[in-house]
């Protein structure tokens, strides 16, 4: 579960990180009366307005209506309003967005930390994630603060330091001193460093994250090291254990379709294709997916329904695969092992029948337990279905379809 940046830098400041200071608002007087307050705890006079939303790249990102970037500085108090307005309400557009953007609802109102000083501020990239090679947790880190990690990666991978923590030993003091010394850092900012870095991972295991992403981490010109901004995603299989950062999700910024399917106990996931799919298990979706490219299709989705499907799952699922205009045809792949195939087949009918007409063509295929029984269902239905045992034969319908 992705959270926002304000969001993330609670977390943090909870565990002892130090953080950009910062207020959230959601109108330009909010934002104003946010720089006000934060000019009287932290007594800066430049405000950083950033707009919240899922996504990165938003200083480089421009929100279509104003043509403003989604990360701007404002001067004074004077300017924290107009800037805020100019960002709120809009749709930013970044290279993680894609060219639809992301509707912009809140910004948050920071603390200028780039003041002059006995030297100037740098920025470095920070992250933990999981290596699932290694089944270790990894530190990755990097001098060029700011900039994409994948783009570092590519073009100046010497520039980025990796040190691997083994879960059941946890972070130990000579590898945060390690990463510290890779990132040329010496004096006050080493120390600072490694402080930040023990704190940054006890945030990350203490939430049960599976990636804390700080860019930039900066060293301000008097020698402090504070997170500027900071990304967090969590683990969603720990939720149970963390009801208060369950409360952090923010359904605004996910896909409807994919809301709408979580709140039916469906693992939904809406690709770019043509052909939507229903499966039962994850490996078999992955494998319905290939049969249909191999088709000559795109699969508009990944659907899972899980071992218990039933009538009310199958007809949930319809109606989420229907609301893709993309969708052309509708290919059903159960293998009946704890769920028999005759009862997804009465299923499919009752959810045809009660969805009533379905414009796109619908092929089912049923293998294992019951599995004529669930076809013999299908053809004596009377509905537009085409049935199938053998996944080609599903694969070639699929092909007549799309022809």
């Amino acid at each position: 579960m992705n959270i926002h940046e304000y969001q993330a830098k609670e977390i943090l400041k909870g565990y002892g990180v130090r953080i950009q200071e910062g207020i959230v608002a959601d109108n330009p007087e909010k934002a104003a009366e946010a720089a006000k307050q934060l000019h009287a705890e932290t007594g800066t006079d430049w405000y950083v307005v950033k707009a919240q939303i899922h996504a990165g790249g938003r200083g480089k990102g421009k929100v279509k209506e104003t043509d403003s970037n989604g990360v701007v500085l404002a001067k004074s108090l004077d300017e924290v309003a107009p800037k805020a307005e100019k960002i709120l309400g809009g749709t930013l557009v970044t290279h993680q967005t894609g060219p639809e953007g992301k509707l912009v609802n809140k910004v948050l109102i920071a603390q200028d930390v780039y003041y002059p000083g006995e030297s100037e501020p740098k920025e470095y990239y920070l992250s933990i994630l999981l290596d699932r090679a290694t089944g270790c947790n990894v530190i990755m880190a990097s001098t060029e603060g700011g900039m994409d990690i994948e783009e570092v990666a590519e073009s100046t991978p010497e520039k980025i330091v990796k040190e691997w923590i083994d879960p059941a030993v946890g972070l130990q003091g000579f590898q945060a001193r390690k990463v510290a010394f890779g990132l040329g850092l010496e004096g006050n900012a080493f120390k600072e460093m490694v402080k930040f870095i023990f704190s940054l991972y006890a945030a990350y295991e203490g939430t049960d994250s599976s990636m804390f992403e700080i860019n930039p981490v900066l060293k301000t010109s008097d020698n402090k090291i504070l997170a500027v901004d900071a990304k967090v995603n969590l683990d969603d299989n720990a939720l149970y254990r963390h009801k208060d950062l369950a409360e952090l999700r923010d359904l605004s910024e996910e896909d409807p379709l994919e809301v709408e399917a979580g709140k039916a106990g469906l693992n939904y996931v809406k690709l770019d294709g043509n052909v939507g799919c229903m499966v039962n298990g994850a490996g078999l979706a992955m494998a319905t997916m290939d049969i249909i490219k191999l088709s000559g299709g795109d699969p508009a989705n990944f659907l899972d329904v899980g071992g218990g499907a039933n009538a009310k799952t199958v007809e949930a699922g319809f109606r989420i695969i229907l609301k893709d205009p993309n969708v052309k045809a509708i290919l059903i792949n159960i293998f009946g092992g704890i769920v028999r195939c005759d009862r997804v087949a009465n299923g499919v009918v009752e959810a045809y029948k009660n969805i009533g007409e379905i414009n796109v063509p619908i092929i089912v295929r049923l293998q294992g337990t019951n599995a004529e029984e669930g076809a013999k269902i299908i053809e004596e239905s009377g509905l537009k279905v085409s049935s199938a045992i053998v996944l080609k034969d599903a694969a070639e319908r699929v092909k007549e379809v799309l022809a």
